[in-house]
C-alpha cells in the first residue's frame, strides 16, 4: 500500500502557489492604486494653482505685472514659477513647473494666455492648462 503523504504535500504546494499568485496580482493593484491617488492628487494640486495664477493675471491685467506679484520670472514674454514636491515655491528648478505665455487674442480688445503646468523631468507630464483671456486696458484720451 502506497502513501498518500506525497499526493496531500503537492496540493499544498498547488494551492501555496495560488495564493501567491493572487497575492501577487493584489499587490500589484494595490501599487497601481497608489500610483494613480499620487498622481490625481498632484493634479489638484495643479487645478487650484493654474487657476489661482490665471486669476492673479487676469487681476493684474499683465504677465509682468503677475510676475512681480506671485515672485516669479518674467523674461522673452514668459511668466515662469517653479514649485517643489509638497507645492512650495522655489528659485530654480522644481518638480513642478508653471508657465504662462501671451498667445494671439481671438476677439478685439482682448488680450490672452495659456497658463500650464508641467512636471519636470526628461519627459515633462502637463497636469493641467488652462487659457485666459482678459479686457485690455484702455487709455483715455485727455
Amino acid at each position: 500500500m502506497k502513501s498518500k503523504a506525497p499526493l496531500a504535500l503537492i496540493e499544498q504546494l498547488v494551492m501555496l502557489l495560488v495564493f501567491a499568485l493572487a497575492a501577487a496580482l493584489c499587490l500589484r493593484g494595490f501599487v497601481w492604486a497608489e500610483l494613480r491617488s499620487q498622481r490625481m492628487e498632484a493634479r489638484t494640486h495643479a487645478v487650484t494653482l493654474v487657476q489661482s495664477v490665471a486669476e492673479t493675471i487676469r487681476h493684474s491685467k499683465s504677465l509682468s505685472i503677475a510676475a512681480q506679484r506671485l515672485g516669479g520670472a518674467y523674461e522673452q514674454e514668459l511668466l515662469q514659477l517653479s514649485y517643489d514636491q509638497d507645492w512650495q515655491p522655489v528659485s530654480g528648478e522644481g518638480a513642478y513647473h508653471l508657465t504662462a505665455q501671451e498667445i494671439p487674442p481671438e476677439t478685439t480688445g482682448l488680450q490672452a494666455a495659456q497658463v500650464e503646468l508641467k512636471t519636470s523631468g526628461d519627459q515633462p507630464e502637463v497636469l493641467f492648462a488652462l487659457k485666459i483671456a482678459w479686457q485690455e486696458e484702455v487709455q483715455a484720451d485727455g
